[in-house]
This record gives structure tokens, sequence and C-alpha cells, in this order.
């Protein structure tokens, strides 16, 4: 049993630690943040399913305030884990780096952190074999987990050699405030950061994109232009291996799958914990073939798309699997994910 404790209890941090413990060979020892906020004061209200740890900072007093039991400190959680997984605000994790270093545990960093915190930019199926062993990963963003997904399962079956994408980026999570009230598209310089992160862990895909931000919450869409290998890849070719996929959910406009907010709803409606969903969907109607490229659109469920890659992480760090094959297979089994089918 890996022991596994989780830095930051917020938006990432509370879907890794439901993740955790449903994983049946995982232990999830406890969480760790800093103040009483929205978050930790619901998970007192659900009778601390999890044991609750303070960071270095911390008010006490404010907990007790609140009757919200505290187990420790961020060390002692630090001392009782094989791994740690850090959801910490950008940044933070870089700083936790060096007490993790100095307690000699493997951590796994979000999206947020800078690339250099981690020995290996890791993806659960893309490149799981070179996180085998390794002292401290990072994951890709939520977009980037989302679309190298689906372009990992052409190239496995078909081979792909470029890929163009354009995001629909949603501007920030539901509940947030930060970044106000706006009636307006924004662009980014081309390309965007999803594309260069995917070259760089699948180097034989020549990548490009662009991305627009859009003053929405429930996810980010995303098309894709991809140019197989070997030959053409047809409308028929790509759905058979989407279909096959056990985080891809295959969706139909008919069906009423309208786009994000119809799979968020339906997240809800399958009773998800806050409406999340771990696969991405893929529109059936939107695949399409231009010449000699295919072209589809997913939606990338941002706050929990990162869950499953950050599990098989640990899978990977701590060599429970010895590839991605058998550790995504774990991965998903705990999870439920490929069950629809």
């Amino acid at each position: 049993m890996i022991n596994v404790g989780v830095a930051g209890y917020g938006v990432i941090g509370q879907r890794l630690a439901d993740g955790v413990a449903l994983q049946g060979d995982m232990n999830l020892v406890g969480v760790a943040d800093l103040a009483p906020t929205l978050s930790v004061r619901a998970l007192k209200e659900k009778g601390m399913p999890y044991d609750l740890y303070l960071v270095e900072g911390a008010d006490k007093s404010a907990f007790d305030a609140l009757d919200i039991p505290v187990s420790g400190t961020f060390m002692d959680l630090v001392s009782k884990v094989d791994v740690m997984l850090d959801s910490s605000p950008g940044g933070v994790g870089a700083k936790n780096k060096e007490l993790y270093e100095k307690a000699g545990v493997k951590a796994i960093f979000q999206g947020g952190e800078k690339n250099s915190v981690a020995d290996v930019f890791f993806h659960g199926y893309a490149n799981y074999e070179k996180g085998l062993g390794a002292d401290y990963l990072k994951l890709t963003s939520c977009n980037t987990t989302g679309l190298m997904r689906s372009v990992d399962c052409l190239d496995r079956k078909y081979g792909v050699d470029r890929v163009a994408i354009t995001i629909i980026r949603r501007v920030a999570d539901p509940g947030d405030y930060h970044r106000g009230l706006t009636n307006a598209l924004q662009m980014d310089k081309a390309p965007s950061h999803q594309a260069v992160d995917l070259m760089n862990i699948m180097p034989h895909i020549e990548a490009t994109g662009i991305l627009v931000h859009t003053p929405v919450t429930h996810g980010h869409i995303i098309t894709v232009l991809a140019h197989g290998r070997n030959g053409k890849i047809t409308k028929e070719q790509a759905l058979e291996a989407f279909k096959e996929h056990d985080r891809i959910r295959v969706v139909r406009i008919e069906d009423g799958f309208l786009g994000n907010a119809s799979l968020f709803r339906y997240a809800r409606d399958l009773g998800n914990p806050r409406g999340d969903m771990y696969e991405i969907g893929l529109w059936e109607d939107s695949i399409v073939e231009s010449g000699d490229n295919i072209m589809y659109a997913i939606n990338i469920p941002q706050e929990s798309v990162t869950i499953p890659e950050t599990l098989d992480g640990v899978r990977a760090c701590m060599r429970m699997q010895p590839d991605s094959k058998s550790g995504t297979a774990a991965t998903n089994k705990y999870l439920g994910l490929g069950k629809w089918r």
C-alpha cells in the first residue's frame, strides 16, 4: 500500500484526495492547507473524511474557532507518506520541494509549476515509462492533458506526425471572481503553450496552435487537426480508436450533448461529486476528414481531467506498474472509467 499526501486542498487538491481514496492500492494519509477556506469548512461539515494538516504560516486558532480538527503540521504529514501530490498555488510547490528533498519523499506537481521543478514532464499515456522511479514529476495542464489523450490515442494505433489545434479556453473556474466579469474574447500569442508542451513530451509530433479566452467557466473546447504519419486516418478509423479509450467519452449532438454545459450537467445528473468528469468528451459529429487530415473536437473538464494522470504518476514514480498500459488500466479500474461503454 502506497501512502499518499495532498498539499493544497483547493480545486485540484479536493479532487486529488478523492481520487487517491478510490484507489484500492493507495492510502490517503491526509491533506494540508493554510486557512479554513470554504473547501476546508465543507470537509469539516462532511465529518472530516480526511485528516487535515497545517502548512507553515497557518493560524491554528482560526481552525480551533471553527472546531475544525487538525492532525498536525505539514512536516508531520510529509514524514508519513511515500509521495506528495502538490496542488499548492503556483510557485509554492517549488518551495515545498525543498521540504520533500530533505524528507526523502517523492512528489508530483500540477501544471501551475514550472517544468524545472521536476525530473520528468509527465503524461500517463504518452510517457509513463519515463516516470518510472523518478523522484519528481510535473503534470501537464488540463488542456494539454486532454489534448494528449486524444492525440496519443490516434498515434498509438495509426501514427501521427503533426497536429494543429484551436483552444476555446474558459476564463475561470466556477466560483472564481478574480478574473472579473467580461463580455469579450481574448487572443493569446501563437503558438499556444499546449502545442509546445505536446511536442516536449511527444517530440516526434510537430504541433502548433491558437488559444482564445472566452467568458465561460464550464470547460474548454479544443479542435484538433491531425495528420497520419503512415497515411490518411479516416473518420471510421478515428472513431474506432476513440471508442476504445477508457478516458474518452464519445458523445453526439443529437443525443443532447450540445456543448460544454451539456457535459457538465450530465456529470451532475450521473451523481458525480461536484459535477466532475474524469474523461474528456469527444463529439462523434465533429470527426471529419479534411484532405489528408482528420479533424475532431473535444471538451476538457478543467477541474478534474488531470486527476487520472496524476494517479498514473504515483504508479510510475513508485513503480507500482511497469508500463503505461498496466498503470493506466489500474487507475481506470479504481476510478470506474470506461464503465459507460
